[in-house]
């Protein structure tokens, strides 16, 4: 018999799972914006990839994905 594995809601919410990686959001975009100038939010708004130290951790966490 073989058991079905359950995705882990908070990672599956938090990542986004592409054709060779997996991408996630930078931190240190949600409050105190104003004294942030405008390149460095603009880099925070792009994606990043997780580090491939905890790729198989993630990989475990969203199993069917």
């Amino acid at each position: 018999m073989k058991i079905k594995l359950k995705t882990r809601k908070s990672a599956a919410k938090r990542v986004k799972i592409k054709k060779n990686c997996i991408a996630r959001k930078k931190a240190y975009k949600s409050h105190i914006l104003k004294h942030k100038n405008s390149k460095r939010l603009r880099r925070l708004s792009s994606p990043a990839l997780v580090h491939k130290s905890d790729l198989a951790s993630f990989v475990l966490m969203i199993p069917y994905s």
